[in-house]
């Protein structure tokens, strides 16, 4: 249970949770704790793992999670070895999200956790259920974006905080109806806490404190661009 611990090392650290506050917990540490790592030496390739390996020259056991863990391929780029897949999900990113840093072991990887809502929304409800508070809860991964170099890390699983903030029918400071403007709120805010946690120092959990969101039910879906008006694919 991730929620005792966060709450435990909050308190070690003289920074107990309040309310309002929102954690931002790295994908790997939920995965490791919902056991969604993989020894590799555990697969036995499909045939189609198995001529797509010889294709992009990868792992063919890799390669065979990488089809399990995903609805559809997107891209695969031969040459250099790349396959952009879309999870199940509905996240577009490298391999499924299927990673290899921050794992013990050269033969293991870790998954994407099958339901990272349901994670973000167990943590929030554990540690309400300790300190009686109400935090947002955000499970952060780190993403290629298309266009640009770099990887930024985005919000994959969403709880107690409205993942989007909207500002259409709003006026701007000239008086004019914004129409199209909304902001990924979540991921802006997953990508300031990775200025924090950093990937190599072996922090999993950042806390925000100050900033003032909407509270929602309402998960990850949000912030998925329907296929049907999606420009790039």
């Amino acid at each position: 249970e991730l929620g005792p611990m966060i709450v435990t090392a909050a308190i070690g650290q003289d920074t107990s949770l309040e309310d309002g506050d929102i954690l931002v917990v790295t994908q790997k540490v939920i995965s490791k704790a919902e056991g969604r790592i993989v020894d590799l030496r555990t697969v036995t390739p499909s045939e189609r793992g198995l001529k797509l390996s010889i294709e992009t020259e990868r792992d063919p056991r890799l390669v065979e999670l990488i089809l399990r863990e995903s609805k559809s391929l997107i891209k695969i780029d031969s040459e250099r070895g790349i396959i952009i897949a879309e999870t199940h999900h509905g996240f577009i990113c490298a391999n499924a999200g299927i990673d290899q840093s921050n794992v013990a072991g050269e033969h293991m990887v870790s998954l994407l956790p099958e339901d990272p809502d349901g994670s973000a929304r167990r943590i929030r409800e554990e540690v309400a259920q300790i300190l009686g508070v109400r935090v947002a809860v955000i499970i952060s991964d780190t993403f290629g974006r298309a266009w640009r170099e770099g990887q930024v890390n985005f919000a994959i699983g969403v709880s107690g905080i409205d993942p989007i903030l909207d500002y259409r029918g709003s006026l701007d400071k000239q008086g004019s109806v914004l129409k199209t403007t909304s902001i990924a709120i979540a991921d802006e805010l997953v990508a300031a806490g990775e200025m924090v946690m950093g990937k190599a120092e072996g922090i999993p959990v950042a806390l925000i404190r100050g900033y003032r969101y909407q509270p929602s039910a309402g998960g990850v879906a949000y912030l998925l661009r329907d296929p049907a008006s999606d420009l790039f694919r």
